[in-house]
């Protein structure tokens, strides 16, 4: 008398699972080792915001540096629509605050001359906005180049950026230009998270 066998027979290649015979989230399925996790995906074209650490940290100081210099600011081929508009805000941000700082430095000298003492504290602020700029166009670049990392910093740099405007608030001169520049940093750090952004920083990554 035989006796049958453990192993399921095998099925029509056409055959359609019924719903009893889907595994369900949280228990394995056939072929899957007992205690492996349930493969879960994520429908294509996901829409949900989902903030991670970004894995691909500069390991050195020539990582941090744009590849092929300062050649391809004008070219975004490839960003969406979203981004570009992310992209160039921080560019031209970036570019109007270095000239901004230039012109706040011989501000600062006039300053030494009246009130030394306000003049020291002024030219830490101008230092710092100059240093923001350079930051701007550079991780700019970086951004372009589908860093998360980048991303990540520009949205600190929008914080900074709004603490510069708090504490310039107590000097008349140049107040109103850093509440435009946070607000201009504000709206280019909501476009680099939006889904759209997100999905094309999702299928950058790994890209050398």
């Amino acid at each position: 008398m035989s006796t049958p066998s453990d192993e399921p027979e095998p099925r029509d290649p056409g055959h359609v699972p019924s719903d009893s015979e889907r595994p369900t989230p949280g228990q394995p399925s056939q072929g899957q080792e007992p205690g492996q996790p349930f493969p879960t995906h994520p429908p294509a074209g996901g829409a949900r915001f989902a903030f991670e650490m970004p894995a691909d940290r500069p390991r050195n100081f020539s990582e941090v540096l744009p590849r092929g210099g300062f050649s391809g600011i004008f070219d975004v081929t490839g960003l969406p629509t979203e981004l570009k508009v992310s992209y160039w805000i921080w560019v031209v941000g970036g570019v109007l605050g270095l000239l901004g700082g230039v012109i706040g430095l011989f501000g600062v000298l006039v300053l030494f001359a009246i009130i030394p003492g306000v003049a020291i504290l002024v030219f830490l602020l101008v230092l710092v906005a100059l240093a923001l700029a350079a930051a701007e166009i550079v991780l700019a670049l970086k951004l372009k180049e589908g860093r998360e990392w980048a991303r990540l910093a520009l949205t600190i740099v929008a914080g900074v950026s709004l603490l510069l405007a708090i504490v310039s608030s107590g000097f008349r001169a140049g107040q109103d230009g850093n509440w435009l520049g946070f607000l201009l940093s504000l709206v280019a750090t909501v476009l680099m998270w939006v889904p759209s952004s997100q999905n094309w920083f999702a299928a950058a990554r790994g890209r050398p």
